[in-house]
């Protein structure tokens, strides 16, 4: 799926419901808890959680992908400046 399609499907979902910078970080700090109660072993029990954290990775995916819109930005040029910034990173990176 390309980016402009998560951003089609997103705005079905959320309409034309947009989130400030304060309430991204809000919303973004919830995924992310759950992502590290995963790792922290919290839901390892059962093979649910394995889907479980499938599901907040594409949730980061799909967010992030209406955050930017939600700011003004590009979603494109976000993932573009982002690439080339861990390209960069790699790159100088000390090994």
């Amino acid at each position: 799926m390309e980016i402009k399609n998560i951003l089609e499907e997103s705005q079905k979902i959320w309409g034309d419901k947009k989130c400030d910078l304060p309430q991204i970080v809000i919303r973004m700090g919830k995924v992310f808890g759950d992502i590290c109660r995963y790792a922290r072993g919290e839901r390892q029990t059962d093979r649910v959680s394995e889907n479980e954290l499938k599901k907040e990775l594409g949730n980061m995916i799909v967010s992030s992908t209406c955050w930017c819109d939600d700011l003004g930005y590009d979603p494109d040029e976000c993932v573009r400046i982002a690439l080339e910034a861990q390209k960069e990173y790699q790159k100088n990176m000390i090994r």
